[in-house]
């Protein structure tokens, strides 16, 4: 018992509660995502576009209330963080204490989320694993989808790499320990979308890495947000392929779904995210940004200092 209490001392914090405790935090996340999160999409999301949904044969009001129906995750961890007044420094990592919370990097995320997926993207395509074909443009629309991605991105950014990530980093002395366990539960999060398996349960952690990486090497929050927003937008709402394995009605470009083929660059039954170009794209990404801003000798910010 005593050897067990040096261990305990060892890995965690002086500021360490039971709290803290990994399984706890991530246990409570995940509750207040799935319960608390789709209660309150209802009223926020659901209910007010209804209308719009079933008169719209586009499918484009179909896709914003599927992307924007995270904002109940939005508002519930917010209050989760808030109503506990010791997890309330957590909410300073998302504005502008962070360094890297600027635009400049909002900006680098947006860049590496749309290379990163395009780059696998064209892959499938030369290899002729995949046809797609131009439908529309529509510029008002598109923004408002943009936007609607963004708050989907953000929400998991929020719930993964500001709550939990943060209580980690609080309770934890050594940073992997909240890298590592909030990436394997961001992959844990999609372990029910259609056609999961071993490769897109990797490539799922290799993003939640990726996304950490850019919160402790980039101190940017916000460089994440972006990076997550635009590999979803670019994936899903340009290309039109499967976003973790679901395929929305509206996007630029349409997908010959029929003409499509498996290969080391696409997965009919899960898209990009289930191939090995995509493992070695977010691998690249991972260590470029460690190589990259490990050198910058970036601090990252401690919201709990105080």
């Amino acid at each position: 018992m005593e050897g067990v209490k040096k261990f305990l001392k060892k890995i965690h914090t002086d500021r360490f509660r039971w709290t803290d405790e990994a399984l706890f935090v991530m246990v409570t996340a995940v509750l207040v995502m799935g319960l608390v999160g789709e209660i309150l999409a209802y009223p926020l999301c659901v209910l007010p576009f209804s209308g719009l949904v079933k008169a719209d044969e586009t499918g484009f009001w179909e896709t914003f209330v599927m992307y924007f129906n995270f904002i109940g995750i939005w508002v519930a961890m917010i209050l989760l963080i808030v109503i506990f007044k010791r997890n309330r420094p957590a909410l300073k990592a998302l504005w502008t204490a962070p360094k890297g919370n600027r635009l400049k990097f909002f900006g680098i995320g947006l860049l590496i989320g749309f290379g990163l997926n395009m780059i696998c993207a064209i892959a499938a395509m030369l290899n002729k694993d995949i046809s797609i074909s131009f439908d529309s443009f529509q510029p008002v629309k598109l923004l408002l989808i943009f936007l609607a991605v963004f708050v989907q991105s953000s929400a998991e950014e929020l719930t993964c790499r500001c709550y939990i990530y943060q209580l980690l980093r609080r309770g934890y002395r050594h940073p992997a320990v909240p890298i590592l366990l909030n990436s394997l539960l961001f992959a844990a999060l999609h372990s029910f979308n259609p056609g999961m398996g071993v490769i897109p349960v990797i490539n799922l952690f290799l993003s939640g890495l990726m996304f950490s990486f850019m919160v402790y090497y980039m101190d940017s929050i916000w460089a994440a947000m972006a990076a997550h927003t635009a590999w979803n937008f670019t994936q899903n709402i340009i290309l039109g392929l499967p976003n973790s394995g679901l395929v929305t009605p509206f996007s630029i470009f349409k997908l010959d779904a029929a003409a499509a083929s498996d290969s080391a660059f696409y997965s009919v039954s899960f898209g990009i995210e289930g191939t090995i170009i995509s493992v070695v794209a977010l691998c690249a990404g991972c260590l470029g940004i460690y190589l990259f801003y490990r050198k910058k000798n970036v601090t990252p910010y401690d919201p709990w200092a105080a």
